[in-house]
């Protein structure tokens, strides 16, 4: 759920979460990409309610200007294409931005959740299905040490990553002495 939302930094944390999944599970590699993709779904739901709350008032202290002005207008030409697009591309892709954007412009949430939400579910089956295909290969790369001692280091910058991102926004989310 944290992959979606506004407070986590975890590039392809929850692509990798499906991949090591699928392959350890091959027999049962289908259950997961719906399970993760309704997990992303309440991650997004929850930043879109943040944007929604902020509205256009708000969203400037959320989201960087140079971010804000190319989602919009991104927005205005595209429409679904823009969706598809924040679904599937990866990092450095500022989805939440675009979560952020979308909720307070407030378009029509349901066509967005279930473009969004399709899009999600292709995605994770996508990498189910090559994860099982590529799976004993993948549980041998995967118990390797050198992988192991990467993957460590990964999470403590990806923890201070996310330290650093709440710190941001609670200090731009804190009212502004007057």
């Amino acid at each position: 759920m944290v992959d979606s939302s506004q407070v986590c930094v975890v590039p392809f944390g929850i692509d990798a979460l499906v991949v090591v999944l699928a392959a350890r599970h091959g027999d049962i590699f289908w259950i997961f990409p719906p399970i993760v993709t309704v997990v992303s779904l309440v991650g997004s739901a929850l930043t879109y309610w943040v944007g929604r709350t902020a509205g256009h008032a708000g969203l400037p202290r959320l989201v960087p200007a140079h971010h804000l002005d190319r989602i919009k207008a991104c927005l205005d030409r595209t429409g679904d294409g823009s969706t598809i697009a924040a679904a599937v591309l990866p990092p450095p892709f500022p989805l939440t931005a675009f979560l952020l954007t979308r909720g307070a412009l407030d378009l029509n949430r349901s066509r967005f959740f279930l473009v969004f939400g399709m899009t999600r579910l292709i995605r994770f089956s996508a990498a189910a299905l090559l994860a099982r295909h590529y799976g004993e290969y993948l549980v041998q790369m995967l118990e390797s040490d050198e992988l192991q001692r990467a993957v460590v280091t990964a999470a403590l910058l990806a923890c201070t990553a996310a330290i650093a991102s709440g710190a941001v926004l609670w200090h731009r989310t804190r009212p502004q002495p007057v």
